[in-house]
């Protein structure tokens, strides 16, 4: 006990301990939350389109639910694969142009499962420095050897795989970079992977149903298929507004890592009700380009307003905007005097990024509206033009 919290003490000293603040109620819309009594202007959300309060999701949940209760009950092997995860794994094939779809109950599992069942101990892994950590810690869990080259750095990626040999098995890259917002170089390392005949895996958690003129996401951007990437990882609790994750790819691949993935095998499949919601989740997408185009045009404004003020902002034009401020203390400032304001901005800091990389991470949803982005600019430029806030 006096180890932890020695630890404990340690994180607090080091400013990394992290809290959890209690979100006590709906609000009025999906962009504003209450907090110890106060209402905020959310901008930490992953809820790019403003679908996870989308009536239309609840009441695919709300009729699934009476329909098939609240839990699954058992592993999609056993008795928890219903009609409604079935059909949401062809609808998700159909989406992505792939052949199969396989359901995860979370993100994390399912780049941990994937990597487990394709890749074994004699294995090499390359993956971009910066990938989730789930990525890298599906190729430690696999047992294979990780090798990571410098972000987006296809030249090194290259050497890795040259100097793995016959070893290379994977080449793993996030397709929209959580905590940078930019976008992985996907054609170039997708011809690596052929060059060298190893699988490529992107997991495209923050592209799919935002990036991409039908909003498929970053391969639909750059124009590669499922032959030149098999492996298709997304979430489905980010823009799709639900919970839960997949990997799409061909067939074969597919039923392979559904018989070895063991955060697949021994796991709770998703609740129904879910899958449900998920399902109405891409109709919507389908049907309406207009959340996708809301948030590409208040990332735009967001911009645009932040280079007038000077602000330091990163080479993103997804609705992730980090504002790189490399210094823990001025990053817990910043965000405590915009919370002040009525704006919830989070403070990224070591270990989640590196140390001197310390940064604000502004999640643009196409639930925000111009005065929300406009008054969160002015905001921040109240809270930067305090003493100790100038870079």
């Amino acid at each position: 006990m006096r180890a932890a919290a020695a630890e404990l003490a340690q994180l607090q000293q080091l400013q990394q301990r992290r809290q959890r603040r209690i979100v006590e109620c709906p609000s009025a819309t999906a962009a504003r939350v209450q907090v110890d009594g106060r209402e905020l202007v959310n901008f930490c959300s992953n809820d790019y389109l403003g679908l996870a309060h989308d009536q239309r999701l609840g009441t695919a949940m709300a009729q699934a639910a009476q329909r098939w209760g609240a839990g699954a009950g058992a592993a999609h092997l056993l008795t928890g694969h219903t009609r409604e995860h079935h059909e949401l794994e062809l609808e998700l094939a159909a989406f992505t142009g792939r052949e199969s779809a396989l359901l995860f109950s979370t993100g994390y599992m399912a780049n941990v499962g994937v990597i487990q069942a394709l890749c074994k101990r004699a294995d090499v892994v390359v993956q971009d420095k910066l990938n989730h950590a789930s990525l890298l810690d599906g190729a430690r869990l696999s047992g294979a050897r990780l090798q990571r080259y410098a972000h987006a750095d296809v030249q090194q990626a290259e050497t890795l795989l040259t100097e793995a040999g016959q070893y290379a098995a994977l080449l793993a890259t996030d397709g929209v970079f959580s905590m940078d917002g930019d976008l992985a170089p996907l054609h170039q390392l997708a011809q690596l992977a052929t060059r060298h005949q190893v699988l490529f895996m992107v997991d495209d958690a923050h592209g799919l149903g935002v990036v991409g003129a039908r909003g498929r996401g970053t391969l639909e951007l750059a124009q590669l298929d499922e032959q030149q990437v098999p492996l298709l990882v997304g979430t489905l609790g980010k823009a799709l507004g639900s919970f839960g994750a997949f990997v799409a790819g061909p067939a074969d691949l597919i039923e392979l890592v559904m018989q070895r993935a063991r955060s697949y095998i021994f796991t709770t499949a998703l609740p129904a009700p879910v899958a449900a919601a998920t399902r109405a989740a891409l109709r919507i997408i389908d049907a309406d380009a207009g959340p996708r185009q809301r948030v590409q045009a208040l990332t735009l404004r967001f911009r645009n307003g932040a280079a007038q003020l000077g602000l330091p902002i990163s080479p993103s034009n997804t609705p992730i905007q980090p504002l790189l401020l490399g210094d823990t203390g001025r990053c817990l400032a910043a965000s405590e005097a915009l919370m002040q304001r009525g704006y919830w901005v989070a403070a990224i800091r070591s270990p989640t990024v590196a140390v001197g990389t310390e940064r604000l991470r502004i999640n643009l949803s196409a639930a925000h509206q111009e005065r929300d982005v406009d008054g969160l600019l002015n905001a921040l430029q109240e809270v930067f033009a305090a003493p100790g806030m100038a870079g």
